[in-house]
């Protein structure tokens, strides 16, 4: 064998010998290969497809909408309409792509980016562009398919009646939540129930396929107001025009159904308009109706001689004597806006006698006065049971000197809100039982109507109010056309800061209709009415007329007869005792 020979051979064993070394290398390979994919196939599986679904699979809310409220007759009050929350991943976006966008949206330009910009250095991956955007105009955003810019699902509430309800129905802040009025007060049972589903999305954040529904989305519950829209709008409209004529503080009105005490009407001014609060006053926002106190002045007189009727120290045929128009009580001299001599009882309400009432008073005692006029509902707590609601004030028989219960029995030194005045008065229509009120139809009271006086009584009460609207009465330019009606004027003055103020005024009118079996009652206040007109005879007296007479012709009442062609002239009001 020569040399090349045993070269070649030696070289065939070298090639021999790296061939075998490079199969067992990709041989191992593979079964490195083959053992990482079957780990990553049994050992790692849940490992990677946890972190799998953290990367593409989300967990997107669902919002649920809002309850319906509507009046009595279905009209809507609040609803929920679809809107998009637009919102923006910082570390995502190029800032200047967002400049058409800060267009469509009417953002300052600046400000947009200098936020974005911020947020960017901050490493943020939230911030809001905008919430609760028109779907037509985020759908226009989106469209331009800026990476980083996402839209969410929302609502948003929308008061189709505006102003005209905006106290009662109250308002709810951007995350739907009720922050005033019915909205406040039934935030629990109008809130939907948030669902929740799965979904795949990309890296530019858009859904790819829907995974399931973890939890369906579910409605607030309804509520049916006790309000009728229609007559809402006309006492709003006749307060309003009344508040401007006076250039008053503020006014409010209260509209009762006489017979179960059902709120038809309640209203305050000044207003808001709910959809737009831009320029929100916040005092426009207190419903005046429920939170207000006020001292009723001769509005109470009615009670004061119907408690006399009813435990029997006076008849209706009964007199008074009220010469020489004034009487003194410890050390005040109190007064009759003139001398009316002898009165009976129905004169004493007619007439709006201080003194009258004055001297019943004395005859029934601060324990007597106390024990009616708490089951007229003065001083009560609460009616409605709505935050904010006002708590009235009425003095114990302790606290009651000659004095101080002279005070009470024509208005003075007690108050009560509005729509309590109102349900008060209920007691007159309701042969003397005093109705518990609602707001909400659900709503079904729990007590049964308090008796407050006789049937008796309540009757000869209603005839006296009727004699109010007559020639001979303070409450003249309250007739109904059309309709008998009946009712007190009442003025008092407001307390200021050195006692009360001589220049300025609340003026009122408490009423019900038609008198002989009343299905209205209406109680109207303006507060600080200015110029000359300034007592409840002028300024909320034909407030009253107005309302009632279209009110009861809404409500299907048939006019009675020649009831509005009355024999008196009509002169100038008599100023009602204060």
């Amino acid at each position: 064998m020569n040399a090349s020979s045993i070269t070649e051979q030696s070289e065939h064993r070298v090639a021999r010998w790296r061939f075998a070394l490079v199969l067992v290398a990709f041989a191992l390979l593979i079964l490195a290969v083959v053992v990482q994919l079957v780990r990553l196939h049994t050992l790692d599986q849940p490992f990677l497809f946890e972190q799998g679904e953290k990367r593409t699979v989300r967990h997107e809310v669902q919002p649920g909408v809002r309850g319906l409220i509507t009046d009595r007759h279905g009209r809507p009050l609040a609803v929920s309409t679809p809107v998009v929350n637009l919102w923006v991943n910082p570390r995502q976006v190029n800032v200047d792509e967002l400049l058409p966008i800060a267009q469509d949206l009417s953002l300052n330009w600046s400000s947009l980016r200098s936020s974005v910009l911020r947020n960017q250095q901050q490493r943020r991956a939230f911030m809001y562009l905008q919430r609760q955007v028109e779907p037509s105009i985020a759908k226009q955003v989106l469209a331009r398919g800026v990476t980083g810019v996402y839209g969410d699902e929302d609502f948003r509430r929308f008061y189709p009646a505006g102003e005209i309800t905006a106290q009662t129905i109250g308002v709810v802040n951007i995350d739907g939540v009720g922050q005033e009025g019915v909205e406040l007060a039934y935030n629990q049972h109008l809130t939907g129930q948030q669902g929740s589903r799965r979904v795949v999305k990309d890296l530019y954040g858009n859904v790819v396929r829907q995974l399931d529904v973890t939890q369906i989305a579910q409605a607030g519950g309804d509520l049916i107001l006790t309000l009728d829209l229609r007559l809402q709008y006309l006492v709003y409209r006749e307060l309003k025009a009344a508040v401007q004529q006076h250039k008053a503080k503020a006014g409010s009105a209260v509209l009762l159904d006489a017979r179960n005490g059902d709120i038809l009407a309640l209203v305050s001014q000044p207003s808001y308009n709910p959809n737009n609060r831009a320029q929100l006053q916040p005092q426009a926002m207190r419903n005046r109706a429920i939170a207000d106190l006020i001292e009723p002045g001769s509005t109470i007189k009615p009670f004061t001689v119907a408690a006399a009727l009813d435990e029997g120290i006076v008849q209706v045929s009964s007199t008074v004597d009220t010469r020489p128009g004034h009487i003194r009580v410890r050390n005040k001299t109190i007064r009759d806006i003139g001398n009316y001599g002898v009165l009976d009882m129905t004169g004493v309400v007619q007439k709006s006698s201080n003194v009258g009432v004055i001297k019943l008073a004395h005859q029934l005692g601060a324990d007597g006065m106390w024990a009616f006029l708490a089951k007229a509902g003065v001083g009560e707590t609460n009616v409605l049971g709505f935050p904010g609601e006002a708590i009235g004030r009425l003095p114990y028989p302790a606290q009651m000197d000659d004095l101080r219960l002279a005070t009470v029995s024509y208005g003075y030194g007690l108050s009560m809100t509005p729509l309590q005045l109102a349900q008060a008065y209920t007691s007159f229509s309701q042969k003397g039982c005093r109705m518990p009120v609602r707001l909400v139809l659900q709503d079904y009271p729990n007590a049964r109507c308090t008796p407050v006086m006789s049937a008796d009584t309540a009757q000869q009460l209603l005839a006296m109010l009727e004699t109010v609207l007559s020639n001979q009465g303070t409450g003249r330019r309250a007739r109904v056309e059309g309709y008998r009606a009946g009712g007190k004027t009442g003025t008092s003055h407001k307390v200021g800061a050195q006692g009360y103020d001589k220049s300025a005024y609340v003026a009122m009118f408490a009423g019900l209709a038609p008198i002989d079996d009343p299905e209205l009652i209406l109680v109207v206040i303006v507060d600080e009415p200015q110029g000359q007109e300034y007592y409840g005879g002028e300024v909320a007296a034909p407030i009253f007329s107005r309302i009632m007479q279209q009110a009861l012709r809404m409500r299907q009442i048939m006019p009675e007869g020649n009831a509005h062609k009355s024999p008196f002239s009509v002169p100038a009001v008599d100023r009602e005792a204060a």
